[in-house]
């Protein structure tokens, strides 16, 4: 239980901080938001990545009276299911039309107060940074009834305009090595991002979930983050750590992949048995925080390359997979079930990859019937034919710019 007076306080204050915007970034979402009174507006993503500022800019944009409160702020400190009354009895003297809530799971029962003000007058726009968290609480009280954005870090084009940069070899090189997190572009210390992985890691997936075996988890953690692009099993890493069980190993996966921190990229096949049974490949929220966490990864660019095509990917569509028989193909995007484009990533094209690289896509074009095919490169520029397709190489300076 809180006080109405702590509550107006800190709600004032938050509140105020949507015309004193400073101007900041837009995010490229910014112009898809809309907000219904009808459906509730999730946006969620890993921490730190601008969701508080994307709220701000929204509501800033908007011609209606709104207000913002954020739950991490330690006056709310002991905030109850029953204080979202008092903050209805402002709602009403303030005539909000929005009511914005951010980092809104701290609240034991939140989805109960959100449920019950769809459909008024009120529009609701929640954030949250654990997308399991948010989807079971809607899939069982608001499901049909909210529309979710998820929001990464800066993507190639935003972080160009962040830091008033051009597209080119020097800015993708920039970006590969310190990633797209705001706060640490704006300061460049590795501080920030040894911190932000401890917060993952302790606050949003160890007491969560209750985890007590912290050592464990941040050594699996690491583990991952050091393995971007390669393939994993549950059960070698239930050997590798000592696990008792594939599902306690699954469970801890799962919990980093809720965070945002990592993500798994299933084999595609039209068998979903062979689909859940096969390895995954690894890849992670930020190039930034894996290069300040991780030091194998730092000095591997082709795999930091392939961690931003797959995020510049992974921004834009549901559904990607890797193919593999003998050869193998990085990325196949699927739409409504079928496959529609092959994307191969090399850093560099010579006389030694080529080939295993053209015969990775060839396999994939052949096997799933794709007529569309890129491989994308750190700065090459080229094109080749597979069968009656031209396939061609571009720089991904050029790739990623690309929406």
């Amino acid at each position: 239980m809180i006080l109405k007076e702590t509550i107006a306080e800190v709600t004032d204050h938050h509140t105020g901080l949507i015309h004193n915007q400073s101007n900041d970034t837009s995010r490229e979402c910014l112009s898809e938001l809309k907000i219904y009174d009808s459906f509730v507006l999730v946006i969620s993503g890993v921490r730190r990545c601008g969701k508080s500022t994307l709220i701000k800019q929204l509501l800033k944009s908007r011609q209606e009276s709104a207000m913002l409160l954020n739950f991490e702020d330690p006056r709310l400190s002991g905030f109850e299911l029953a204080d979202f009354t008092k903050l209805d009895t402002m709602a009403v003297e303030k005539s909000w039309e929005i009511m914005a809530f951010d980092e809104i799971q701290h609240i034991t029962g939140w989805e109960k107060y959100i449920r019950s003000k769809v459909g008024s007058r009120q529009k609701i726009i929640i954030t949250g940074s654990n997308a399991s968290l948010l989807s079971r609480e809607f899939g069982t009280s608001l499901t049909g009834r909210h529309i979710t954005k998820e929001l990464f870090p800066f993507s190639y084009s935003e972080f160009l305009l962040f830091l008033g940069l051009s597209p080119g070899a020097d800015s993708l090189m920039n970006y590969s090595d310190h990633g797209g997190f705001p706060e640490y572009l704006k300061i460049r210390d590795e501080e920030i991002l040894y911190r932000l992985m401890d917060d993952i890691i302790f606050r949003d997936i160890a007491v969560r979930y209750g985890i007590r075996q912290h050592q464990m988890l941040r050594q699996l953690t690491v583990y991952m983050i050091s393995n971007i692009g390669k393939r994993y099993s549950l059960n070698n890493l239930r050997k590798v750590f000592g696990f008792g069980s594939v599902r306690s190993v699954a469970d801890y996966i799962s919990w980093m992949e809720d965070s945002y921190l990592i993500f798994s990229l299933p084999k595609f096949s039209y068998s979903i048995k062979k689909t859940i049974v096969n390895p995954r490949k690894v890849y992670c929220i930020d190039n930034g925080l894996v290069n300040v966490n991780s030091l194998s990864f730092s000095r591997d660019p082709g795999r930091k390359l392939e961690n931003l095509v797959y995020l510049h990917l992974r921004r834009n569509h549901t559904e990607l997979y890797y193919y593999s028989e003998k050869w193998e193909c990085d990325f196949v995007i699927v739409e409504k079930g079928q496959p529609v484009k092959a994307i191969q990533v090399c850093y560099h094209l010579d006389s030694d990859n080529l080939d295993r690289e053209i015969r990775g896509l060839e396999e994939a074009m052949s096997d799933l019937k794709i007529s569309q095919a890129v491989i994308v490169t750190f700065d090459q520029e080229d094109s080749f034919n597979i069968g009656a397709t031209e396939v061609k190489a571009i720089p991904a300076w050029k790739y990623l710019a690309r929406t």
